[in-house]
């Protein structure tokens, strides 16, 4: 048997992700959830749903998560590490107020969390405190004791979420044809946000143009094209773009957007491209239609050979770094001094997120940071 991990003063892991239809039936009430408080006619969600719909109305994302729960769980116990893991979503069962819920009832006192999104932003870190943060109010007000929650440290530059990724693309690469492979190009994808939101994204001394949300998409695409030339000696031109725009039209969002990339790299005489979605942990929606489906069209439009590499999603590498990342953050919580593990020129990222981090337009209670009223 393994020597035991001490997770102590935690008692239980959640896993916080988006969540996702599992059916037709569930796609309008799904997107009604996701834009709730925004105005947006069922029609016009009937047709944003058309994405879903081209896959039978079902996301992959809960799957995934149900594999990543499975690689958690068999990780920790091959590694003496005592801890159970729940799941919550954000907009589809099981919902995050059920399963905090069920936690308080199964006596969890304190909680670390773990959000699918591992780079800093409104939407991947400061939303998810807010939605914990109503969660909480929530048990609160039915009379219910709620476990104190602390979310685990952005994970974008740790080994165990960047290693998969590396080997991602070399996989890539080495399947293009071999006339074409030396000279391909790299298009590492990430979801594309309102520029003034990636411009607040980070603690307050972060912010600027592009904010800690593509600084560290940047240090991660920098670290990833590394190890591909050490791995191949061939040096691939790079570039970080952007995908799944979904705002208004007038709103500055980040850009280039990947398919207006591949035209431009098509007209520059790019012989292939290596897609990249190094901004999200698993093959969701979002990466099967955006990519698979709309660049991979635009791509077989121009002509141009691509090839899209796979994310994290529960390759037992992520599950070691998880299980790294909350014996680090235990550790700390227990006073001892700990040596983080990541790579690139970031460092680490922090355990608590600060005043002013990632602020939203209109601010509301955020749990899991240095602003939370649960402390």
């Amino acid at each position: 048997m393994p020597d035991a991990l001490d997770a102590t003063p935690y008692d239980a892991l959640l896993l916080l992700s988006f969540g996702g239809p599992e059916g037709p039936d569930d796609v309008v009430p799904f997107l009604e959830n996701v834009t709730r408080g925004r105005g947006i006619p069922k029609e016009r969600l009937k047709e944003v749903g058309q994405h879903y719909f081209l896959f039978g109305g079902v996301s992959p994302i809960n799957d995934q998560n149900r594999a990543l729960l499975d690689a958690l769980r068999k990780d920790f116990a091959e590694h003496g590490l005592d801890l159970p893991v729940y799941w919550g979503n954000r907009n589809w069962a099981p919902y995050l107020t059920d399963t905090l819920r069920e936690m308080a009832a199964d006596g969890r006192r304190r909680v670390l969390v773990l959000a699918t999104s591992a780079y800093a932003s409104y939407s991947g870190c400061r939303q998810y405190r807010e939605n914990l943060a109503d969660a909480l109010a929530t048990l609160r007000a039915e009379g219910l004791e709620p476990p104190r929650v602390d979310k685990l440290r952005h994970y974008f530059n740790h080994p165990g979420f960047v290693e998969p990724m590396i080997d991602g693309v070399l996989r890539s690469l080495a399947d293009l044809p071999e006339d074409v492979r030396a000279g391909a190009h790299i298009a590492f994808t990430t979801h594309s946000i309102p520029a003034s939101a990636a411009d607040t994204s980070g603690p307050v001394e972060a912010h600027g143009e592009g904010g800690a949300y593509v600084e560290q998409h940047l240090d991660v695409a920098q670290l990833i094209a590394d190890a591909v030339r050490e791995r191949t000696g061939a040096d691939h031109p790079w570039r970080l773009v952007y995908q799944s725009r979904s705002g208004a039209p007038h709103i500055p969002w980040l850009e280039p957007d990947i398919c207006d990339h591949l035209e431009e790299l098509h007209g520059a005489g790019a012989p292939a491209v290596v897609m990249a979605p190094i901004g999200f942990v698993s093959d969701h929606m979002e990466v099967l239609y955006d990519l698979d489906t709309e660049a991979e069209a635009k791509a077989q439009e121009l002509g141009l050979p691509v090839r899209r590499s796979a994310t994290v999603g529960a390759d037992p590498r992520f599950a070691a770094a998880v299980r790294e990342l909350i014996t680090e953050r235990a550790a700390v919580e227990r006073g001892q001094e700990v040596t983080p593990c990541a790579l690139g020129a970031l460092g680490a990222s922090h355990d608590l997120c600060p005043a002013g981090c990632c602020p939203a337009r209109a601010p509301r209670p955020a749990a899991a940071g240095a602003d939370s009223p649960y402390a």
